[in-house]
């Protein structure tokens, strides 16, 4: 017996991209196959409250975000804070790094697999906490310039030439944060963690990297010069730039305000708030 037993599709009817078109496609191609539900939001944060509630009322529900990856964040989160059901994203975003890196067949075809018997994936999640607020990341959580950059890079359909320009002014205005981490105060420029390989279409992190071992990587760019960071950037959209795999958490202590940026969905965290990332092994039931 399939353990999907329905599907919800969570878009944005206001969205300018492939959503909505999207969503009306999985459920045509789906017809017969399973029951599919088109759900719309209504304002920012809606998609997890959506989620919720959808496997809240049924604990077989794929809850299927028509996005890009900040989108699946919100839909994520309410699956995972409704501790059943399970969640996948119909890529129609700009980036769509997640699809990207775990989705190696079509998300109707696989669906189609599961409600034939074929079991459900798990998958980790990277759990984000401190300053009174818990997320769940299904693909990197990062502070500093590279989430930064990489954000404004994914946001524009720029050529090559605007491109460079975009990156500079980042950088140009960017200033350094300073962190404690072991004791140790470190200024930083750039501190990701990822649970896939990419980040934000361009940024390469960590080839080989797999989002079900149990593990996360860390990528940490200390702070030097402009022109340093410049290169350190050049080095991850290589994908050259050295990373470190860890599965014990990772706790650091903000001395400044600071952006968090979650799945490219960014959160403000104060000055001396203790954050804390560690990786929560198949904590997520998907169909890929």
């Amino acid at each position: 017996m399939s353990e999907l037993s329905r599907v919800v599709v969570v878009l944005n009817p206001n969205s300018t991209g492939d959503g909505p078109s999207n969503a009306r496609g999985l459920r045509d191609e789906l017809d017969g196959v399973v029951d599919v539900e088109l759900v719309e939001t209504q304002h920012a944060g809606h998609a997890e409250d959506l989620a919720r509630d959808a496997v809240r009322q049924d604990p077989g529900t794929l809850v299927v975000s028509a996005s890009g990856d900040g989108g699946y964040h919100e839909v994520v989160n309410g699956v995972f804070d409704a501790g059943r059901g399970m969640a996948a994203v119909l890529p129609s975003g700009n980036a769509n790094d997640h699809a990207t890196a775990v989705q190696e067949r079509p998300l109707g075809e696989a669906i189609r697999a599961v409600v034939g018997g074929e079991p459900v994936t798990r998958m980790d999640l990277l759990e984000v906490s401190g300053a009174g607020r818990r997320r769940v990341a299904h693909s990197y959580a990062g502070v500093g310039i590279t989430p930064v950059a990489a954000a404004a890079l994914n946001e524009h359909d720029l050529d090559a030439v605007k491109e460079a320009q975009l990156v500079v002014r980042a950088f140009w205005r960017y200033r350094p944060l300073t962190i404690t981490h072991d004791g140790n105060d470190i200024s930083i420029d750039s501190l990701v963690f990822a649970n896939i390989d990419r980040m934000a279409k361009y940024a390469q992190l960590a080839e080989g990297s797999a989002p079900d071992d149990g593990r996360y990587e860390t990528l940490l760019i200390p702070h030097r010069s402009k022109l340093r960071l410049v290169l350190d950037f050049t080095r991850v959209l290589r994908g050259a730039h050295p990373v470190r795999s860890r599965s014990e958490p990772y706790e650091f202590t903000t001395h400044t305000p600071m952006p968090l940026q979650l799945d490219g969905e960014v959160f403000h965290v104060d000055a001396g708030s203790s954050v804390t990332v560690r990786c929560l092994p198949r904590a997520l039931r998907t169909v890929l």
